[in-house]
């Protein structure tokens, strides 16, 4: 029987002493919004970084920021002045950024999509439904890189979500100009509200240094956005998108010598059924040119968990979000879908989504049709999901998943979630919290399989910061379209930290302390697993650079024993051991950029090595050369091992629409190597070409005494027609 009563005490609770604290706040917020009236154009701008369009001379005017990394709210060193309007189609943005050393402007990343984190940049962030919940952030470098993505919670970006829009960039004399065109095709949003959450950013990357619009607690987003008002007349045209592409490919296995060529239609189709409700009809999925994981070594006895990574289903991915849930406990995982338990493809026939908004309800429906695969019939799979925004900051919702994609049994699961957030106490604390619950029902289970939690942080950036956790998580708990590592267990955690920013010091910009407290307990009773995290400092410098220390105490019982790797097996045990570590990390705006890391002590009844190296070389912004390797050197008395985890990224950039980008990887656990190469061509948003190589070793050692096991070749070619 689901046991709702469980989690009503708690939830009642936290409910009724948020709604008090949130009526509290609530006057004071609204006068603390900054705001702008955006004019009408009626002459779309040429987006060529030169503002001389007469667009731009009846704009919206806004040139108040202050800073807000490292002092904040104080005057920023470099003044910026940007312009804003709208037609029916788009919402135009162009930034003036003047900077007195325009030839110290930085600007090394010209691959579209990939990070330009330690360049100048200049970004924006739309709230269309002014929820403080959710928006999208548009982000571009002085190359004209465009980075973009979607809020999750009004604090957690998804940066994988990739949207149609167009910019255009130069650097003069003065500084640099960017200008950006945001269709209203690509958003979602309620016509009739004509007042949008709105903010912008921009970074003088040499100086480490952040302005903002409107920013509140040192953070950037869309609880901390200002407020444009006056867009009316929008429109989406037909709200039509068809996606079409062909992909050619080859795929080899070299110990059987089979060779399978294929030529295949892919098609995806967008409509908005309003202009905040969009549907999405896949048929034939194509996932070749979707980037390949970053290999992880596992050095405990439970699963690991993988991001996302795949177009389709990271579109609109904040509706689906739960809890605040990242990990364990997770009620829907996407990646799930399409992957057998080997993490090997399967192909999906059909998919269908439809994600939006219905007033102050999020809505997201996802059916996927899978091929059979091993010994699993083709599957229906089922994903539902409704959340209505409650008092300033916050939601209560509801989730629903039917199918297991990895078995013939039913599976189903039911969740209710309350998260809270108000970023507008004394002080400038934030407040933020969940309460959720769960119940799976698997075929032919019929003990516990219900999972409920809660969660209260304050987490502030600069001072004080504190968070306390709780799960109840049943041993039969069954999330098949989730993820769920640990079950059966009571889950306690608590973390408190420090951070205190130094001003006008020579060399030091912060300094932060850390404790972090985890506890597994098992619902069965005794310890599962426990943990202490301890940072006695953390420093960063004016340059970027970091140094740190920490001190970790775990404690593992172990009612079974477990293979930790090949022939070594940990005995049943209570085992507790301590490890110290240092972390060393280069500022990457450097042309290199070297990082390390250390750390050495007990492991249950042996000892253990562990280090981590790294090195970035970026010697100008078509090169780009980063290095990493991981060590364990363990001895135990059931006996010793070394593991070797090795990773090369070797990225060309020709220019901003050809990139040549490369991955090679090696672990000696699983005894192989394999590379990743993608060639892409991307003249606009919305249009790509890429050339795919995924190619599997076996390795004697690191890339030694390779042999070739398998290998796939593909050409993916798709366009976006709009209607």
């Amino acid at each position: 029987m689901v046991r709702i009563s469980n989690l009503l005490p708690f939830s009642c609770c936290f409910a009724l002493g948020v709604v008090a604290a949130q009526e509290a706040s609530d006057g004071r917020a609204a006068g603390n919004q900054v705001t702008a009236r955006i004019a009408r154009t009626e002459i779309p701008p040429t987006l060529d970084g030169v503002l001389d369009d007469a667009a731009w001379e009846q704009a919206t005017v806004i040139e108040d920021f202050h800073q807000f990394n490292p002092v904040d709210h104080a005057e920023p060193s470099e003044k910026t002045i940007v312009y804003i309007t709208y037609d029916d189609d788009n919402f135009y943005v162009a930034a003036r950024m003047y900077d007195s050393e325009p030839d110290q402007i930085r600007a090394r990343q010209l691959v579209q999509g990939a990070s330009s984190r330690w360049d100048d940049n200049f970004g924006i962030i739309i709230d269309p439904f002014n929820t403080k919940r959710t928006g999208y952030q548009f982000q571009t470098n002085p190359n004209g890189v465009r980075g973009d993505g979607t809020f999750e919670t009004p604090t957690d970006l998804n940066r994988d979500w990739e949207g149609i829009w167009f910019n255009g960039t130069r650097i003069d004399e003065e500084g640099w100009v960017a200008e950006l065109a945001i269709p209203f095709r690509t958003l979602n949003f309620d016509p009739s509200n004509s007042d949008w959450g709105f903010t912008l950013e921009r970074t003088i990357a040499r100086k480490q240094e952040d302005i903002s619009w409107s920013s509140y607690n040192r953070r950037v987003n869309p609880g901390s956005a200002g407020l444009v008002t006056g867009l009316t007349g929008l429109r989406q045209g037909r709200g039509l998108d068809i996606v079409p592409s062909i992909v050619t490919s080859e795929a080899r296995d070299f110990d059987t010598g089979a060779v399978t060529t294929e030529t295949e239609p892919v098609l995806d189709v967008f409509y908005n059924f309003t202009p905040s409700l969009t549907g999405v009809l896949t048929l034939n999925t194509d996932f070749s040119a979707t980037e390949v994981d970053d290999r992880q070594v596992n050095l405990t006895r439970f699963s690991l968990f993988f991001p996302e990574k795949r177009d389709f289903f990271l579109r609109d991915v904040d509706i689906f979000s739960f809890g605040g849930l990242e990990r364990n406990g997770l009620p829907f995982n996407s990646r799930r879908i399409g992957l057998d338990s080997r993490g090997q493809p399967v192909d999906l026939e059909v998919g269908a989504k439809l994600t939006g908004r219905v007033g102050r309800f999020s809505v997201g429906v996802l059916g996927v049709q899978e091929e059979a695969h091993e010994d699993v019939a083709s599957k229906n799979l089922f994903v539902g999901r409704v959340a209505a925004n409650v008092l300033r900051e916050s939601s209560v919702g509801l989730i629903m998943t039917d199918g297991d994609p990895n078995s013939n049994e039913d599976n189903s699961l039911v969740g209710l979630d309350f998260r809270y957030r108000n970023s507008n106490l004394p002080s400038g604390i934030t407040l933020a919290g969940e309460a959720w619950y769960q119940a799976t029902d698997t075929q032919g289970v019929d003990s516990e399989q219900d999972a409920w939690g809660l969660r209260i942080a304050s987490p502030n950036t600069v001072g004080w910061e504190a968070e306390f956790g709780f799960q109840h998580i049943e041993e039969n708990y069954n999330p098949a379209l989730g993820f769920a590592n640990r079950t059966g267990i009571e889950y306690l955690q608590t973390s408190a930290g420090h951070t205190r920013v130094t001003q006008g010091h020579d060399w030091l910009r912060s300094i932060s302390h850390a404790f972090n407290f985890r506890n597994y307990d098992l619902i069965s009773g005794g310890l599962q697993s426990r943990s202490v995290f301890l940072e006695p400092f953390e420093l960063e410098t004016n340059n970027g650079d970091e140094f740190g220390s920490q001190i970790t105490y775990d404690r593992e019982v172990l009612l079974e024993s477990f293979e930790i790797s090949d022939g070594v097996v940990i005995p049943v045990g209570d085992y507790e051991f301590t490890r110290y570590g240092i972390e060393l990390a280069g500022a990457n705006a450097r042309v290199l950029a070297p990082s390390f890391e250390a750390s050495s002590g007990d492991f249950f009844t042996g000892e253990r090595l562990e280090m981590a190296a790294g090195l970035d070389w970026r010697p100008n912004d078509r090169l780009y050369l980063g290095l990493e390797y991981e060590y364990n050197d363990i001895s135990l008395p059931e006996g010793d091992f070394v593991t070797r985890l090795v990773q090369i990224n070797a990225n060309v950039a020709f220019n901003s629409q050809w990139s040549w980008l490369n991955l090679l990887q090696y672990d000696n656990e699983s005894g192989s190597a394999g590379i990743n190469s993608r060639l892409r061509w991307n003249p606009r948003a919305g249009q790509d070409l890429f050339i795919v190589l995924n190619h599997g070793f076996r390795a004697e050692r690191t890339f030694r005494g390779l042999d070739s096991t398998q290998s796939q070749f593909s050409i993916k070619y798709t366009q976006t027609f709009r209607f």
